[in-house]
Protein backbone atom coordinates (compact mmCIF):
# COMPACT_ATOMS: atom_id res chain seq x y z
CA UNK A 1 0.00 0.00 0.00
CA UNK A 2 1.32 3.48 -0.86
CA UNK A 3 1.81 6.06 1.88
CA UNK A 4 -0.59 8.96 1.25
CA UNK A 5 -0.16 12.41 2.82
CA UNK A 6 -2.52 15.33 2.26
CA UNK A 7 -0.13 18.28 2.55
CA UNK A 8 -2.28 21.05 1.17
CA UNK A 9 -5.55 22.11 -0.40
CA UNK A 10 -3.53 23.89 -3.08
CA UNK A 11 -1.43 22.40 -5.89
CA UNK A 12 2.11 21.17 -5.17
CA UNK A 13 4.27 22.56 -7.96
CA UNK A 14 7.48 20.80 -6.93
CA UNK A 15 8.92 18.82 -4.02
CA UNK A 16 12.31 17.53 -2.81
CA UNK A 17 13.62 15.62 0.23
CA UNK A 18 16.73 16.03 2.37
CA UNK A 19 19.29 13.24 2.72
CA UNK A 20 17.57 11.10 5.38
CA UNK A 21 14.02 11.87 4.18
CA UNK A 22 13.15 13.49 7.52
CA UNK A 23 12.43 16.84 5.86
CA UNK A 24 10.65 17.92 2.72
CA UNK A 25 10.59 21.20 0.81
CA UNK A 26 7.61 22.01 -1.41
CA UNK A 27 6.31 24.86 -3.52
CA UNK A 28 2.56 25.18 -2.93
CA UNK A 29 1.87 27.16 -6.11
CA UNK A 30 3.00 30.40 -4.44
CA UNK A 31 6.09 32.58 -4.09
CA UNK A 32 7.10 30.88 -0.81
CA UNK A 33 8.71 27.49 -0.29
CA UNK A 34 7.58 25.42 2.70
CA UNK A 35 9.68 22.98 4.71
CA UNK A 36 7.89 20.07 6.40
CA UNK A 37 9.36 17.74 9.02
CA UNK A 38 8.34 14.09 9.37
CA UNK A 39 6.81 13.41 12.79
CA UNK A 40 5.47 9.88 13.09
CA UNK A 41 2.92 9.22 10.39
CA UNK A 42 2.50 12.82 9.25
CA UNK A 43 4.39 15.83 7.91
CA UNK A 44 4.37 18.99 10.04
CA UNK A 45 5.09 22.44 8.60
CA UNK A 46 8.14 23.99 10.29
CA UNK A 47 9.72 26.70 8.10
CA UNK A 48 8.67 29.12 5.35
CA UNK A 49 11.33 30.31 2.88
CA UNK A 50 10.28 33.80 1.71
CA UNK A 51 12.34 35.76 -0.79
CA UNK A 52 10.79 35.37 -4.24
CA UNK A 53 8.31 37.86 -5.74
CA UNK A 54 6.51 35.45 -8.02
CA UNK A 55 5.49 31.79 -8.11
CA UNK A 56 8.24 29.25 -7.37
CA UNK A 57 8.34 26.85 -10.29
CA UNK A 58 10.91 24.33 -9.02
CA UNK A 59 12.86 23.31 -5.91
CA UNK A 60 15.74 20.91 -5.30
CA UNK A 61 17.56 19.80 -2.15
CA UNK A 62 21.25 18.80 -2.27
CA UNK A 63 21.47 15.81 0.12
CA UNK A 64 25.19 15.97 0.97
CA UNK A 65 25.71 19.73 1.35
CA UNK A 66 22.15 20.23 2.73
CA UNK A 67 21.46 23.22 0.49
CA UNK A 68 18.12 24.05 -1.10
CA UNK A 69 17.80 25.85 -4.41
CA UNK A 70 14.57 27.53 -5.53
CA UNK A 71 13.73 28.92 -8.98
CA UNK A 72 10.86 31.27 -9.74
CA UNK A 73 8.91 33.15 -12.37
CA UNK A 74 10.56 36.32 -11.01
CA UNK A 75 13.66 35.26 -13.06
CA UNK A 76 15.68 34.62 -9.92
CA UNK A 77 17.08 31.64 -8.07
CA UNK A 78 18.17 31.46 -4.45
CA UNK A 79 20.44 29.00 -2.67
CA UNK A 80 19.32 28.43 0.93
CA UNK A 81 21.69 27.20 3.62
CA UNK A 82 21.24 26.61 7.34
CA UNK A 83 23.35 29.03 9.36
CA UNK A 84 23.50 30.16 12.98
CA UNK A 85 21.66 33.43 13.51
CA UNK A 86 23.97 35.93 15.24
CA UNK A 87 21.16 37.41 17.34
CA UNK A 88 19.25 34.33 18.47
CA UNK A 89 21.90 31.62 18.17
CA UNK A 90 19.40 29.39 16.38
CA UNK A 91 19.79 27.67 13.03
CA UNK A 92 17.94 29.58 10.30
CA UNK A 93 17.78 29.24 6.51
CA UNK A 94 19.69 32.10 4.84
CA UNK A 95 19.28 32.84 1.10
CA UNK A 96 22.03 33.73 -1.37
CA UNK A 97 21.00 35.35 -4.65
CA UNK A 98 22.11 33.70 -7.89
CA UNK A 99 23.05 35.93 -10.84
CA UNK A 100 21.10 34.10 -13.54
CA UNK A 101 21.23 36.75 -16.31
CA UNK A 102 17.92 35.63 -17.86
CA UNK A 103 15.01 37.86 -18.92
CA UNK A 104 12.22 35.29 -18.67
CA UNK A 105 10.88 33.01 -15.95
CA UNK A 106 13.03 30.26 -14.49
CA UNK A 107 11.15 26.99 -15.06
CA UNK A 108 13.22 24.15 -13.56
CA UNK A 109 16.26 23.70 -11.32
CA UNK A 110 18.50 20.71 -10.61
CA UNK A 111 21.66 20.18 -8.51
CA UNK A 112 24.54 18.34 -10.17
CA UNK A 113 25.59 14.97 -8.68
CA UNK A 114 28.66 16.48 -6.97
CA UNK A 115 26.57 19.46 -5.77
CA UNK A 116 29.23 21.97 -6.87
CA UNK A 117 26.92 23.50 -9.49
CA UNK A 118 23.29 23.47 -10.56
CA UNK A 119 21.34 24.14 -13.75
CA UNK A 120 18.37 26.47 -14.15
CA UNK A 121 16.05 26.15 -17.15
CA UNK A 122 14.20 29.23 -18.37
CA UNK A 123 11.77 30.74 -20.81
CA UNK A 124 14.63 32.82 -22.23
CA UNK A 125 15.71 29.95 -24.54
CA UNK A 126 18.70 29.40 -22.28
CA UNK A 127 19.97 27.21 -19.44
CA UNK A 128 22.01 28.86 -16.68
CA UNK A 129 24.83 26.66 -15.33
CA UNK A 130 25.54 28.11 -11.89
CA UNK A 131 28.69 27.69 -9.80
CA UNK A 132 29.94 29.38 -6.64
CA UNK A 133 32.45 32.23 -6.80
CA UNK A 134 34.24 32.23 -3.41
CA UNK A 135 36.01 35.54 -4.04
CA UNK A 136 32.76 37.48 -4.30
CA UNK A 137 30.70 35.07 -2.19
CA UNK A 138 27.91 34.63 -4.71
CA UNK A 139 26.68 32.21 -7.36
CA UNK A 140 27.49 33.07 -10.97
CA UNK A 141 26.07 31.58 -14.15
CA UNK A 142 27.18 30.65 -17.61
CA UNK A 143 24.46 30.28 -20.27
CA UNK A 144 23.81 27.39 -22.63
CA UNK A 145 21.93 28.92 -25.58
CA UNK A 146 22.45 27.29 -28.97
CA UNK A 147 20.48 25.64 -30.52
CA UNK A 148 17.55 26.05 -28.06
CA UNK A 149 14.56 27.70 -29.79
CA UNK A 150 11.94 27.81 -27.05
CA UNK A 151 11.28 27.50 -23.30
CA UNK A 152 13.28 24.79 -21.54
CA UNK A 153 10.90 22.67 -19.44
CA UNK A 154 13.06 20.02 -17.75
CA UNK A 155 16.64 19.08 -16.92
CA UNK A 156 18.67 16.12 -15.70
CA UNK A 157 22.38 15.65 -14.97
CA UNK A 158 24.53 12.81 -16.23
CA UNK A 159 26.33 10.88 -13.45
CA UNK A 160 29.67 12.34 -14.64
CA UNK A 161 28.62 15.83 -13.42
CA UNK A 162 29.34 17.37 -16.84
CA UNK A 163 26.64 16.32 -19.33
CA UNK A 164 23.16 17.83 -19.00
CA UNK A 165 19.92 16.67 -20.65
CA UNK A 166 17.25 19.25 -21.46
CA UNK A 167 13.69 18.96 -22.75
CA UNK A 168 12.10 22.02 -24.29
CA UNK A 169 9.02 23.41 -25.98
CA UNK A 170 10.74 23.35 -29.37
CA UNK A 171 9.89 19.63 -29.35
CA UNK A 172 13.48 18.49 -28.79
CA UNK A 173 15.39 16.63 -26.12
CA UNK A 174 19.08 17.50 -26.14
CA UNK A 175 22.25 16.49 -24.33
CA UNK A 176 24.70 19.36 -23.69
CA UNK A 177 28.15 19.61 -22.22
CA UNK A 178 28.06 21.86 -19.16
CA UNK A 179 31.81 21.59 -18.56
CA UNK A 180 33.21 24.53 -16.56
CA UNK A 181 37.00 24.59 -16.51
CA UNK A 182 37.25 26.22 -13.06
CA UNK A 183 34.91 23.69 -11.43
CA UNK A 184 35.11 20.35 -13.23
CA UNK A 185 37.86 17.83 -13.70
CA UNK A 186 38.37 16.74 -17.27
CA UNK A 187 35.65 14.14 -17.87
CA UNK A 188 36.40 10.64 -19.08
CA UNK A 189 35.03 9.68 -22.52
CA UNK A 190 31.44 8.42 -22.55
CA UNK A 191 29.05 7.05 -25.16
CA UNK A 192 27.99 10.68 -25.66
CA UNK A 193 31.46 11.77 -26.77
CA UNK A 194 35.01 12.48 -25.62
CA UNK A 195 35.71 16.16 -26.40
CA UNK A 196 33.25 18.15 -24.33
CA UNK A 197 33.83 21.92 -24.34
CA UNK A 198 31.00 24.04 -22.90
CA UNK A 199 27.79 24.12 -24.99
CA UNK A 200 28.73 21.10 -27.12
CA UNK A 201 25.53 19.37 -28.29
CA UNK A 202 26.17 15.67 -27.77
CA UNK A 203 22.72 14.47 -28.82
CA UNK A 204 19.46 15.85 -30.17
CA UNK A 205 16.19 13.91 -30.43
CA UNK A 206 12.77 14.95 -31.69
CA UNK A 207 9.42 14.26 -30.13
CA UNK A 208 7.70 11.55 -32.27
CA UNK A 209 4.64 13.64 -33.16
CA UNK A 210 5.83 17.13 -32.35
CA UNK A 211 4.96 17.58 -28.68
CA UNK A 212 6.68 19.65 -26.02
CA UNK A 213 9.24 17.60 -24.12
CA UNK A 214 8.05 17.77 -20.51
CA UNK A 215 10.56 15.46 -18.82
CA UNK A 216 14.03 14.05 -19.40
CA UNK A 217 16.14 11.59 -17.43
CA UNK A 218 19.46 9.78 -17.75
CA UNK A 219 19.64 6.10 -16.82
CA UNK A 220 21.75 5.28 -13.72
CA UNK A 221 24.78 4.53 -15.92
CA UNK A 222 24.18 7.59 -18.08
CA UNK A 223 24.25 5.47 -21.24
CA UNK A 224 20.58 6.00 -22.14
CA UNK A 225 18.21 8.98 -22.12
CA UNK A 226 14.45 8.85 -21.60
CA UNK A 227 12.10 11.72 -22.39
CA UNK A 228 8.33 12.23 -22.20
CA UNK A 229 6.47 14.41 -24.68
CA UNK A 230 3.09 16.12 -24.86
CA UNK A 231 2.11 13.82 -27.73
CA UNK A 232 1.54 11.09 -25.08
CA UNK A 233 4.78 9.29 -25.80
CA UNK A 234 7.84 8.02 -23.95
CA UNK A 235 11.10 7.75 -25.87
CA UNK A 236 14.34 6.02 -24.86
CA UNK A 237 17.45 7.06 -26.76
CA UNK A 238 20.69 5.08 -26.97
CA UNK A 239 23.42 7.29 -28.52
CA UNK A 240 25.07 4.41 -30.37
CA UNK A 241 21.88 2.40 -30.81
CA UNK A 242 18.16 2.76 -31.44
CA UNK A 243 15.67 5.49 -30.52
CA UNK A 244 12.68 3.62 -29.10
CA UNK A 245 9.29 5.38 -29.09
CA UNK A 246 6.29 4.17 -27.08
CA UNK A 247 3.01 5.84 -28.09
CA UNK A 248 0.32 5.78 -25.41
CA UNK A 249 -3.47 6.09 -25.50
CA UNK A 250 -3.43 7.91 -22.15
CA UNK A 251 -2.86 11.57 -21.34
CA UNK A 252 0.73 12.95 -21.44
CA UNK A 253 3.37 12.42 -18.77
CA UNK A 254 5.13 15.44 -17.27
CA UNK A 255 7.74 13.80 -15.01
CA UNK A 256 9.82 10.62 -14.95
CA UNK A 257 12.53 8.88 -12.94
CA UNK A 258 14.67 5.81 -13.64
CA UNK A 259 14.46 3.07 -11.00
CA UNK A 260 17.13 0.81 -12.54
CA UNK A 261 19.05 0.46 -15.78
CA UNK A 262 16.06 -1.37 -17.29
CA UNK A 263 13.04 0.34 -15.72
CA UNK A 264 11.54 3.78 -15.19
CA UNK A 265 8.43 5.35 -13.68
CA UNK A 266 6.55 8.18 -15.42
CA UNK A 267 3.47 10.15 -14.36
CA UNK A 268 1.48 13.19 -15.37
CA UNK A 269 -1.96 14.24 -16.49
CA UNK A 270 -3.46 10.76 -16.16
CA UNK A 271 -3.02 10.87 -12.34
CA UNK A 272 -1.17 7.57 -11.92
CA UNK A 273 2.49 6.46 -12.07
CA UNK A 274 3.17 4.03 -14.90
CA UNK A 275 6.13 1.63 -15.03
CA UNK A 276 8.08 0.95 -18.22
CA UNK A 277 10.66 -1.79 -18.62
CA UNK A 278 13.03 -2.88 -21.36
CA UNK A 279 16.46 -2.63 -22.93
CA UNK A 280 18.02 -1.74 -26.27
CA UNK A 281 16.04 -4.63 -27.74
CA UNK A 282 12.75 -2.92 -26.90
CA UNK A 283 10.64 -1.22 -24.23
CA UNK A 284 7.04 -1.64 -23.11
CA UNK A 285 4.57 -0.73 -20.38
CA UNK A 286 4.98 -3.05 -17.40
CA UNK A 287 2.01 -1.78 -15.40
CA UNK A 288 1.12 0.88 -12.86
CA UNK A 289 2.04 1.45 -9.22
CA UNK A 290 -1.56 2.49 -8.52
CA UNK A 291 -3.74 -0.54 -7.73
CA UNK A 292 -7.17 0.75 -8.72
CA UNK A 293 -8.90 -2.19 -7.02
CA UNK A 294 -7.57 -1.19 -3.60
CA UNK A 295 -9.81 1.12 -1.54
CA UNK A 296 -8.61 4.72 -1.76
CA UNK A 297 -11.15 6.35 0.53
CA UNK A 298 -14.35 5.60 2.45
CA UNK A 299 -16.31 6.32 -0.72
CA UNK A 300 -16.70 3.21 -2.81
CA UNK A 301 -16.42 5.04 -6.12
CA UNK A 302 -18.11 2.01 -7.63
CA UNK A 303 -19.76 3.98 -10.38
CA UNK A 304 -16.69 3.56 -12.57
CA UNK A 305 -16.12 -0.14 -12.13
CA UNK A 306 -17.94 -1.22 -15.24
CA UNK A 307 -15.74 0.78 -17.61
CA UNK A 308 -12.70 -1.47 -17.20
CA UNK A 309 -10.10 1.30 -17.22
CA UNK A 310 -8.85 4.11 -15.07
CA UNK A 311 -7.53 7.60 -15.43
CA UNK A 312 -8.95 10.93 -16.42
CA UNK A 313 -10.35 9.72 -19.74
CA UNK A 314 -12.79 7.44 -17.98
CA UNK A 315 -14.18 9.56 -15.16
CA UNK A 316 -17.91 9.99 -14.85
CA UNK A 317 -17.71 13.48 -16.36
CA UNK A 318 -15.93 12.15 -19.43
CA UNK A 319 -18.41 9.26 -19.69
CA UNK A 320 -21.32 11.72 -19.65
CA UNK A 321 -19.92 13.63 -22.64
CA UNK A 322 -19.10 10.38 -24.46
CA UNK A 323 -22.60 8.99 -23.96
CA UNK A 324 -24.16 12.23 -25.12
CA UNK A 325 -22.04 12.15 -28.25
CA UNK A 326 -22.23 8.46 -29.20
CA UNK A 327 -25.61 7.36 -27.81
CA UNK A 328 -27.58 10.58 -27.65
CA UNK A 329 -28.04 10.21 -23.89
CA UNK A 330 -28.61 13.32 -21.85
CA UNK A 331 -26.46 14.25 -18.86
CA UNK A 332 -29.21 13.16 -16.45
CA UNK A 333 -28.84 9.56 -17.60
CA UNK A 334 -25.30 9.51 -16.26
CA UNK A 335 -25.88 11.72 -13.24
CA UNK A 336 -25.48 8.81 -10.84
CA UNK A 337 -21.91 8.17 -12.00
CA UNK A 338 -19.19 9.43 -9.64
CA UNK A 339 -16.91 11.97 -11.33
CA UNK A 340 -13.85 11.06 -9.24
CA UNK A 341 -11.08 9.04 -10.90
CA UNK A 342 -10.31 5.65 -9.41
CA UNK A 343 -6.68 6.68 -8.98
CA UNK A 344 -4.98 7.69 -5.72
CA UNK A 345 -4.11 11.13 -7.08
CA UNK A 346 -7.23 13.04 -8.02
CA UNK A 347 -5.46 15.46 -10.34
CA UNK A 348 -2.31 15.85 -12.44
CA UNK A 349 0.91 14.48 -10.95
CA UNK A 350 3.46 17.29 -11.22
CA UNK A 351 6.60 15.65 -9.88
CA UNK A 352 8.11 12.14 -9.56
CA UNK A 353 11.28 11.66 -7.50
CA UNK A 354 13.40 8.81 -6.20
CA UNK A 355 12.59 8.40 -2.49
CA UNK A 356 14.46 5.31 -1.27
CA UNK A 357 17.50 4.33 -3.31
CA UNK A 358 20.88 2.61 -3.11
CA UNK A 359 23.60 1.41 -5.46
CA UNK A 360 21.30 -1.44 -6.56
CA UNK A 361 18.55 0.94 -7.69
CA UNK A 362 15.45 2.78 -6.53
CA UNK A 363 13.03 0.89 -4.27
CA UNK A 364 10.52 3.71 -3.60
CA UNK A 365 9.42 6.81 -5.49
CA UNK A 366 7.44 9.84 -4.37
CA UNK A 367 4.86 11.79 -6.34
CA UNK A 368 3.17 15.13 -5.72
CA UNK A 369 0.27 16.63 -7.58
CA UNK A 370 -2.22 19.39 -8.24
CA UNK A 371 -4.52 17.74 -5.66
CA UNK A 372 -2.09 18.64 -2.84
CA UNK A 373 -1.19 15.00 -2.16
CA UNK A 374 2.26 13.53 -1.54
CA UNK A 375 2.34 9.77 -2.17
CA UNK A 376 5.23 7.35 -1.59
CA UNK A 377 5.10 4.21 -3.76
CA UNK A 378 6.93 0.88 -3.64
CA UNK A 379 8.32 0.32 -7.14
CA UNK A 380 7.98 -3.47 -6.80
CA UNK A 381 4.19 -3.22 -6.35
CA UNK A 382 3.35 -3.14 -10.03
CA UNK A 383 -0.25 -3.82 -11.04
CA UNK A 384 -1.23 -4.76 -14.58
CA UNK A 385 -2.86 -1.94 -16.51
CA UNK A 386 -6.63 -2.49 -16.38
CA UNK A 387 -7.48 -1.95 -19.99
CA UNK A 388 -6.90 0.94 -22.35
CA UNK A 389 -8.19 4.41 -21.71
CA UNK A 390 -11.16 5.97 -23.42
CA UNK A 391 -9.02 8.09 -25.71
CA UNK A 392 -7.95 5.01 -27.64
CA UNK A 393 -11.51 4.49 -28.89
CA UNK A 394 -12.14 8.06 -30.01
CA UNK A 395 -9.81 8.16 -32.95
Amino acid sequence: MPEIFNLSQTPITSHAFNADRSQLVVSLNSNDAQIYTRKGAEWVHTVTLSEHDKLITSVDWAPNSNRIVTASQDRNAYVWQEQVDAETGKLVWKPTLVLLRINRAATYVKWSPKEDKFAVASGARAIAICSFDPENNWWVSKLLKKPIRSTVLSLDWHPNNVLLAAGSADMKARVFSAYIKEVDDRPAPTVWGSKLPFNTVCGEYSSPAGGWVHAVGFSPSGDALAFASHDSSISIAYPNGPLINIRLPSLPFVSLVWTSENALVAAGHDCRPVVFAGSEAGWQEAGTLDDVNAPKSPEARSGLGSHGSVGRLNTGAFAAFRNADTRGQSGSASAHVDSKPLTTHQNTITNVRAYDYSAEGVSKVSTSGVDGLLVIWDVDSVTALTGRLGGAHLR
